[in-house]
């Protein structure tokens, strides 16, 4: 067994870094976006057969798991789980420099298999270990939990352990590819690793090998808004990795005011991108001076497509898991029968909602569907800006809402948005069906993209990087209706694909979006959902065909493939 598993370890010659990778539903490895698609990453790498390791963090307690209380209270429970059921222990342990001590790493391996069978390594860094100090032996324990100092030594552990149990392992890594900014960390440890012999140093040269590091390094960055980005002060840096490297190298690659993490990548990376078209060109107006390239997200399309809706395609558009392009073609999928998987995937999120929230959801009201993290800038609470309105739209076209997200533990005023979207719901409930699924996950997720009949996005221009959930609703014919932010600008077509909230280029951008989401549903969306089924269903092919068969990540990774590990 356990040479079979090194068989799988000796292959990968690209490492992909991530905080947080979503294996499964029941590892709590992920918190959200990044995480999903870190795993959609891994998983379609599987499915093409490329020769990819993943590099994460173990998080024994996970994330949380959340309990909403009858009055809204986001309720925050450890989510700890059974390694042993789903990884294997690796033989090597290496050590890395924390506050002056070594801080000893074990690796878990954990194999993901592509739809031919084809493995994908991950390695899960532990320092839950009878070796360490007590204070130590936690850092692997909580994702993006604690304070500065605890949160910059897990990136020290990813960065620095990871790159540092790669070489244990025996795998010949040509590439490192940094999925946001948490494990920049792992630049400094190679730029240690190729350090240059003094007597080869010319006296303006510096001993460190920039021009070696910046080829083998690329780095997607996620945050279109500065205060996103992990920053650490120097006070803190010195104290945990002290003489680690070169403090004033350190300050010209990172800044001179604290260390900031996509600065260092930045400037450590031969590759930079964004995860949208529109994001790209943030990102270059944020960081004048380095170039962003734009690589689009995209979802996994056997994650995330419902089992009705994958039988579908397996009759009609044979390879589609593979060469996800193929989805041009659902126009041929007769429309009873596209119809009539809608209804099985609506029928198990209604079944789901009745069970969780003790309601009663139609499967003849049209569901609109929202899972986000509750944040400021994610605006979950737009569709009850104006009470009155919605209600007069409701008497018109009756409607059914189903949400779900969690807000970070530290974010009180996401915990507020919960708690004033629970009022509104349980205020509203006898006029419009309303629920608020708790525990939002891998599962959770699945069920609300194929089972909604609409799925809504109203972000905060420009602050949406990317955005996948609109994609995965797509894969399984749901329109989307959004603001033009993220991948939207580059996948609504108006009245085609679904349709937009409001105008990104009007003065009013931002301020009116409210009132164009009302318009919207009611003079458009709604009318059509109720009148003209066969128009509909139009709207639903075209999602499939204009959507689904470019937002998915074999697209995605094919252009990572071709664009940055073979530059």
């Amino acid at each position: 067994m356990k040479k079979a598993y090194h068989q799988v370890l000796r292959k990968p010659h690209i490492a992909y870094f991530s905080m947080e990778i979503a294996l499964s539903s029941e590892i709590p490895t992920y918190a959200g976006g990044l995480g999903i698609l870190a795993g959609d990453t891994l998983r379609t790498a599987a499915d093409l057969e490329l020769p990819l390791v993943g590099v994460t963090l173990i998080s024994r307690m996970g994330y949380f798991r959340q309990e909403i209380s009858a009055s809204g209270e986001q309720i925050e429970h450890k989510d700890t789980w059974k390694l042993e059921d789903s990884a294997i222990a690796l033989d090597a342990k290496i050590a890395v420099p924390i506050a002056a001590r070594n801080v000893w790493v074990q690796a878990w391996l954990y194999v993901i298999k592509g739809h031919t069978h084809h493995p994908i390594p991950v390695i899960l860094l532990d320092t839950d270990l009878t070796e360490n100090d007590p204070e130590d032996r936690q850092i692997t324990h909580f994702l993006y939990g604690g304070n500065k100092e605890y949160r910059l030594r897990q990136e020290i552990v990813l960065g620095v352990g990871g790159a540092r149990m790669l070489n244990a392992l025996g795998m010949g890594i040509k590439t490192y590819h940094m999925n946001e900014g948490h494990s920049s960390l792992l630049a400094l440890e190679l730029l240690r690793q190729y350090e240059r012999e003094q007597d080869a140093i010319g006296p303006w040269e510096s001993k460190y090998n920039f021009a070696r590091v910046k080829e083998q390094c690329l780095f997607t960055t996620h945050t279109p808004v500065e205060s996103g980005h992990d920053k650490f002060p120097y006070t803190i840096v010195e104290q945990l990795l002290d003489d680690f490297i070169d403090m004033n190298e350190l300050r010209r690659l990172a800044g001179d005011e604290h260390l900031n993490m996509t600065r260092l990548a930045l400037n450590l990376s031969g590759y930079v991108n964004g995860v949208a078209r529109e994001h790209a060109r943030t990102s270059n107006s944020m960081f004048p001076g380095y170039r962003v390239h734009a690589i689009t997200n995209g979802i996994h399309p056997l994650t995330w497509a419902h089992y009705s809706f994958a039988e579908l395609y397996d009759r009609y558009i044979p390879e589609w898991c593979h060469e996800s392009e193929l989805l041009v073609r659902a126009d041929e999928i007769p429309d009873t029968e596209l119809w009539q998987a809608h209804m099985t995937a609506k029928q198990q999120l209604i079944e789901l909602a009745n069970r969780l929230c003790q309601t009663q959801l139609h499967p003849e009201i049209p569901i609109i569907g929202f899972a986000r993290r509750m944040t400021g800038y994610k605006r979950p609470d737009m569709l009850f800006h104006d009470i009155d309105r919605l209600l007069a739209i409701a008497e018109k076209y009756p409607i059914q809402v189903v949400m779900a997200g969690k807000a970070h533990p530290g974010d009180e005023s996401g915990k507020l948005l919960i708690r004033k979207i629970y009022k509104h719901m349980h205020e509203l409930k006898d006029r419009i069906p309303m629920v608020f699924l708790p525990d939002y996950d891998m599962d959770v997720a699945r069920a609300m993209v194929s089972g909604s009949d609409i799925w809504l996005n109203t972000p905060l221009r420009p602050f949406e990087a990317s955005g996948t959930s609109g994609m995965k609703a797509a894969i399984n014919g749901v329109p989307n209706l959004s603001v033009l932010d993220g991948w939207w600008v580059e996948g609504c077509i108006e009245g085609i694909t679904g349709w937009a909230i409001g105008d990104a280029t009007s003065p009013e951008a931002n301020g009116n979006d409210a009132g164009a989401l009302y318009d919207k549903l009611e003079q458009v969306v709604l009318p059509l959902y109720s009148n003209d089924r066969d128009a509909w269903l139009r709207i639903m092919k075209a999602a499939i065909t204009k959507n689904a068969s470019y937002f998915n990540s074999h697209r995605m990774m094919r252009r990572y493939a071709t664009e940055a590990y073979m530059r």
